[in-house]
C-alpha cells in the first residue's frame, strides 16, 4: 500500500502557531489535543516564516540538523496516531498507564510521549515518579548505569524503556538488561514520527527494504513531506539516509550515508568510528567529527572527556578499519556539546577547534 509522501498545494489551509517554550506540560497537551482534533491551529516546534499549512498537517517538527541543515517536517494527525497506536500495540499498553517525559518537547521523541499520554488518558510524569513506560537516548542510559541513581531506579521501575535518537551500543544494552532495565532499541526519525522499528522488528503496518544499501520504508507513519520540498522516494518507498541490511528478518542499521567523510581519497564513516571507540572504551563521552583540511580534504578528529592517548586511538582504529581511519587530532574537552535530543553537536566541535 502506498502512503502520501508529498504535501500538495491544497486550497484548504489551517493556521500554524509556534509552541510557546513557557507553556506547561498540561498547556502543551491541551494544544496538541486541539491540533489533532482540528479545533486549534497546527503547531510548530520552532519559529518559522509560514503562518499557514495544508489542512492535513497537525505538527511541523524541525529536525536537529545534526548531519545537515535542519528541515521542517510536516506530520499529519493520521501519521501521528498510527505511530502512537503501533507503539502501544507492541508494548501491550493499556488505558490508564503512564509515560514519563525525560526528553525535550521540541523534538519528535518528546512530543511522542505527550501524544502517547493523550492516547492512554494520562498525564506524563517526571523522573521523580513511577512510570510504566519512558523514552530516552543512549547518553541517558549510559548515565543511569554510571552514577545517576535516581534515573537508574526510575528506568528499572518501568515496564519498558525505549532507547532511540542514535545508535545503541550492544554492550551498553546488555549491561542495562543485566541490571534489570527492560531496554528496547528503537529506530526511526522525525520523518517517520519517531521509532517504527523496535529491536530490529518492524511495528504493525510497517514495511522495510534495502535500496542500494539504504533503508527504505513504507508505513502510515511517514510524513507528508517537508515545508519546502518533497520526501526522497522511489516507487512509493521513503528512502532514508541510513545504510542498513536485513539479516534473518532483523533490520540492522550500519551508519549514515551523510556522515561519511573523504580524507585523502578514502571514505571514513564517522558513526562507525565513534561506535567502535565508545564500545572499546565503554564510554559515550567519545565523539568523532571532521574538519576541512588543505592536505587531506577532510581530517578525522576525536573529542573526549576521558584520559586517552592519540597514539592508542590511532593504533586501535588502524587495526580495525585500516590506516586511512587513523585520526589526526585528539581534543580533551571538559564536556561533550549535545543537541537537544542528546546527539553530539559535531558542527560545534568542528567550529570550536577550527
Amino acid at each position: 500500500m502506498a502512503y502520501p509522501t508529498v504535501v500538495m498545494d491544497y486550497a484548504v489551509k489551517r493556521k500554524l502557531r509556534s509552541i510557546d517554550p513557557s507553556w506547561s506540560t498540561p498547556q502543551l497537551l491541551d494544544a496538541l489535543l486541539l491540533s489533532l482534533k482540528g479545533e486549534g491551529p497546527a503547531l510548530s516546534t520552532t519559529d518559522i516564516a509560514a503562518t499557514e499549512v495544508d489542512s492535513r498537517v497537525a505538527l511541523v517538527v524541525t529536525t536537529s540538523g545534526s548531519t545537515g541543515n535542519p528541515k521542517s517536517v510536516l506530520l499529519s494527525k493520521q501519521s501521528l496516531l498510527a505511530s502512537t497506536r503501533a507503539t502501544h500495540k507492541y508494548l501491550k499498553a493499556t488505558s490508564g498507564q503512564r509515560w514519563s517525559l525525560l526528553l525535550p518537547t521540541n523534538h519528535i521523541a518528546g512530543l511522542n510521549v505527550l501524544l502517547r499520554s493523550i492516547e492512554l488518558g494520562t498525564t506524563p510524569v517526571t523522573v521523580d515518579s513511577h512510570a510504566d513506560y519512558t523514552a530516552i537516548v543512549p547518553t541517558q542510559l549510559h548515565r543511569a548505569l554510571n552514577g545517576d541513581t535516581k534515573l537508574f531506579n526510575h528506568l528499572k521501575g518501568c515496564t519498558a524503556v525505549l532507547v532511540g535518537g542514535g545508535p545503541l551500543d550492544k554492550e551498553l544494552k546488555h549491561q542495562a538488561v543485566v541490571a534489570g532495565i527492560n531496554v528496547i532499541a528503537t529506530y526511526g526519525m522525525t520523518e517517520t514520527c519517531g521509532g517504527l522499528i523496535y529491536d530490529g522488528q518492524t511495528l504493525d503496518g510497517v514495511q522495510v527494504a534495502i535500496h542500494d544499501g539504504r533503508i527504505a520504508l513504507k508505513a502510515p507513519q511517514i510524513a507528508l513531506g517537508y515545508l519546502d520540498s518533497e520526501l526522497p522516494t522511489e516507487d512509493g518507498w521513503f528512502i532514508t539516509n541510513d545504510l542498513g541490511q536485513i539479516v534473518d528478518g532483523q533490520v540492522e542499521v550500519l551508519g549514515r550515508v551523510d556522515d561519511q567523510i573523504i580524507s585523502g581519497g578514502e571514505k571514513i564513516s564517522i558513526s562507525a568510528i565513534e561506535s567502535f571507540l565508545q564500545h572499546e572504551f565503554k564510554s559515550t563521552e567519545i565523539v568523532a567529527f571532521s574538519k576541512p583540511d588543505k592536505e587531506w580534504g577532510e581530517t578525522l578528529c576525536i573529542a573526549t572527556t576521558a584520559d586517552l592517548e592519540l597514539s592508542l586511538l590511532q593504533s586501535k582504529l588502524k587495526e580495525k578499519f585500516g590506516a586511512h581511519a587513523s585520526p589526526k587530532q585528539l581534543y580533551k574537552i571538559a564536556a561533550i556539546p549535545y543537541l537537544g535530543i542528546g546527539k553530539p553537536d559535531r558542527k560545534k566541535l568542528a567550529n570550536d577547534h577550527a
